[in-house]
């Protein structure tokens, strides 16, 4: 749906959030499985600055918010630093890594409900959300930007193509011969992703519609995704 430059802003602080904590979560997992490179890194911080990476925490949103008009955007944070071979389990321990990420995305886009619903069921947004109620509406409208593009951070990095998340989970499954050959497309990884997303952005994110409406509707708003 066309975004009004509020949104687009609630939009980007969203994404912010979510890949800053994304990228901080890999590490935080990595340190406990026994690998520190992210800690002497001093990439286990909530400091943003170390996690920012030009080109995907700037760049790249920026520029397929005027492509595509406000639709819809995608961006990333500098990837932690992961090295596997100081784990007890490499390949175990690897899912695990990767996964924290993405659980990361979904559970702050949970709290963020929940914290929409707790508005809702206390009443408050049946009492001022309306004609008058113009705060309570952009509130509204905050979280569920937040949650909405925490959603998509989640399910975009279960993707199996390197070197997002799922790769590595998929790894996991693989024979060494069939992970040999899989691994050969990493090189080209990043061109698929932004083929992916050129292509098929905007069907990725009309799928997602029934999650976001089903969080609309519970919040008691009005709202529809459109």
């Amino acid at each position: 749906m066309p975004r009004d430059y509020q949104t687009v802003i609630y939009l980007i602080v969203g994404l912010f959030i979510g890949v800053i904590l994304h990228e901080y979560m890999h590490g935080r997992a990595a340190d406990h499985f026994g690998d520190h490179t992210a800690r002497a890194a001093g990439r286990l911080t909530l400091n943003p600055i170390p996690h920012i990476d030009p080109f995907g925490t700037i760049v790249v949103p920026l520029v397929l918010l005027l492509v595509t008009q406000g639709r819809w955007m995608f961006g990333y944070a500098k990837p932690v630093p992961v090295n596997p071979f100081f784990m007890k389990k490499p390949r175990r321990d690897m899912v695990f890594v990767s996964l924290a990420g993405p659980l990361t995305n979904f559970s702050i886009a949970a709290v963020v409900v929940l914290v929409g619903f707790i508005i809702h069921i206390a009443g408050v947004a049946s009492s001022t959300f309306g004609s008058d109620g113009l705060v309570m509406t952009q509130l509204f409208l905050f979280l569920f930007t937040v949650a909405e593009i925490n959603v998509i951070l989640g399910f975009f990095n279960l993707i199996p193509i390197p070197p997002l998340d799922g790769s590595h989970v998929a790894e996991f499954f693989m024979s060494h011969e069939t992970r040999i050959t899989y691994e050969r497309i990493a090189p080209f990884g990043f061109v698929i992703i932004l083929v992916l997303l050129t292509l098929l952005g905007t069907y990725f994110f009309a799928a997602m519609r029934p999650i976001f409406n089903l969080m609309m509707s519970a919040w008691g708003t009005g709202l529809r995704f459109v």
